[in-house]
């Protein structure tokens, strides 16, 4: 277990990182750390210091999360998208303090709230992407748009086209997939898998975002690994567990399953 602990991230919300950093410490966890809009508007930025040093002296890789509540980046309205602009922002703000691999964003694309309008979506969302671009790039971190809502790989693969930046990946969120795409896995990994630069691994039956340990119900991880060894790609890796538990269980699982070797080495 401890050499799958040095290739993945665990799920560690800015907020519960305090009450977790010891154990974090002494079980060598690399963190994916998610600043919800709570966490910005409460940061106290010598406390986030502190934090991160912390991290980088035990030799702990970190990625972000960058908070998604409420926030449209390809709105139509320009107020809603900039104001998601500067809460994103707030979240690139931290990059000298983590030095993060990756800060997984959500597009957040939905064809039943954005109703024919897919190219206009796809300008607005292009144009917030280029401004914070410059900023990953300045921090050597790497922007990854993550599939929430969307129901196949389309838009996200115009967007990615698009960008066409080596500060921007796809994030392949396993848990959003089963529940809410209707292609299959075969058209996603077609149309956006070598876009991959990170992913998200979690379960569920297919009806909610439970957030279950990896292998624990229904999305196709056979299938999956053996998409990624075609792609031969080196994806950085978040166990988006949202207790100890599950996290556990989702490494006990780990090690059963051909997954991390169909990967081809990790990016980190």
């Amino acid at each position: 277990m401890l050499d799958i602990l040095k290739r993945v991230h665990a799920h560690m919300p800015y907020l519960l990182l305090p009450r977790y950093l010891p154990m974090i410490l002494e079980k060598k966890l690399n963190c994916e750390i998610y600043f919800s809009h709570y966490a910005l508007q409460a940061l106290d930025k010598n406390e986030c210091r502190e934090s991160a040093a912390k991290l980088k002296d035990a030799g702990l890789k970190v990625t972000f999360h960058a908070p998604f509540m409420d926030l449209r980046p390809g709105a139509l309205d320009d107020t809603i998208r900039q104001t998601s602009l500067d809460r994103i922002r707030q979240a690139f703000d931290l990059i000298p303090y983590f030095r993060p691999l990756k800060i997984v964003c959500h597009p957040s694309f939905d064809e039943r709230y954005y109703v024919n309008c897919d190219d206009l979506w796809l300008e607005n969302s292009v144009n917030f992407w280029r401004q914070l671009i410059p900023l990953a790039k300045d921090g050597g971190t790497i922007i990854a748009l993550e599939n929430v809502y969307e129901k196949e790989p389309g838009i996200l693969r115009r967007l990615l086209e698009t960008l066409a930046s080596d500060q921007v990946c796809f994030c392949f969120d396993t848990g959003h997939f089963n529940v809410f795409a209707r292609s299959p896995l075969k058209t996603w990994m077609e149309q956006i898998g070598r876009y991959i630069g990170h992913l998200h691994l979690h379960d569920n039956f297919g009806k909610f975002d439970e957030h279950l340990p990896v292998g624990a119900a229904t999305f196709p991880f056979d299938q999956f690994s053996a998409a990624l060894r075609t792609l031969k790609i080196k994806p950085t890796i978040t166990l988006e567990a949202h207790s100890q538990e599950n996290l556990w269980q989702s490494l006990a699982n780990l090690q059963k399953m051909p997954l991390l070797d169909s990967l081809n080495g990790l990016s980190f």
